[in-house]
């Protein structure tokens, strides 16, 4: 019979529907051109080497010769740079002006790279470049949100194919990470933990659902997991903003996502996916109820009329399963 399942931090329900349910090897993307069988360099990709003038640079590693890694700003942007944070209200409607930040990580100069054919300290790099520009943006007084993206793959949502991540910096605090933190924050007042630290302490208790362990990360795939394979990594301290990681956990963190992103390559054939780092709103001070955590999301199912018309997601695969298909692939094949 199915089951819904309520996710603990996040109070979102989903449908797990057992009797629908695919085994986890039936979601190996079928044969497709990989990326590591695209070309290194391509003359007509802005973010190639050769291309540089193309866009306005705000970061270079190493500063002088052949980067390894850049960061610029987004050439079509969702918000300016310029101008100032208006608010209007014709006693119906709010409106701020669309100001803030848009930057594009450019993670590698190869064209056919990507975090999963990466080394760590590379992927520690690009973390480490997301906090530089993260902490750079929270002096604008005009932003009060950071949020940390990655596309990969055009049912993810890419529009380049060349490996890079964006951060946006928002003029508001969008609705939904607002009810996210009241729900920790009502769980902390009604237990007196952290909710996030709780699910950590829960699962690695149980043991089944987890992917990955590290010295400072925990991955597994979510109780409530709203589709194959949605993977979460936590942090074992407790802290909640991104920021305020400390360097020999970006080191560990850059380590344990490779490991992860190569068993989804390798098991799932190099498949589209998403991740998002969750931070606390920039404004707030260290939240003693709220965790910062990497969502990451294969896109080997797709949201249809259901998901758009309750909010909630059916998962046609079990989260047990995912997570023990997950760990049984050998990553560094």
């Amino acid at each position: 019979m199915p089951e819904l399942r309520q996710n603990l931090a996040t109070k979102e329900w989903v449908i797990i529907a057992t009797e629908r349910a695919r085994r986890p090897e039936e979601f190996v993307e079928p044969t497709h051109a990989r990326t590591d069988e695209r070309p290194d360099w391509l003359a007509d990709c802005p973010f190639c080497p050769g291309n540089e003038e193309l866009d306005l640079e705000v970061l270079r590693i190493p500063q002088e010769g052949a980067w390894q890694l850049r960061v610029v700003c987004n050439k079509y942007p969702a918000l300016q740079r310029e101008g100032e944070r208006t608010f209007s209200f014709d006693g119906i409607h709010r409106m701020i002006s669309g100001v803030g930040h848009h930057e594009v990580l450019i993670e590698t100069p190869r064209h056919n790279s990507a975090p999963a054919l990466q080394r760590s300290d590379e992927v520690a790099l690009m973390l480490r470049a997301f906090q530089l520009r993260g902490q750079e943006v929270t002096t604008d007084p005009r932003v009060q949100h950071l949020i940390y993206f990655k596309n990969h793959g055009v049912r993810a949502g890419t529009s380049l194919l060349h490996p890079h991540t964006q951060l946006i910096g928002l003029p508001v605090v969008p609705h939904t990470i607002r009810l996210r933190t009241e729900e920790a924050r009502r769980y902390f007042d009604d237990h007196g933990m952290c909710v996030f630290c709780k699910m950590i302490e829960d699962e690695l208790s149980d043991g089944v659902r987890i992917v990955m362990e590290s010295e400072h990360f925990v991955a597994f795939v979510p109780f409530a997991a709203f589709s194959p394979f949605h993977l979460w990594i936590l942090p074992r301290r407790h802290h909640s903003n991104f920021l305020d990681t400390q360097a020999n956990e970006i080191a560990d963190l850059g380590h344990l996502l490779r490991q992860v992103l190569r068993k989804f390559y390798v098991g799932l054939n190099d498949p589209d996916y998403n991740y998002v780092i969750r931070s606390a709103p920039i404004h707030d001070p260290a939240m003693e109820y709220l965790h910062w955590y990497l969502a990451l999301v294969p896109r080997v199912s797709r949201a249809a009329g259901f998901e758009l018309g309750s909010g909630m997601f059916i998962n046609i695969a079990l989260p047990e399963a995912s997570a023990a298909f997950l760990r049984e692939v050998k990553e560094d094949n």
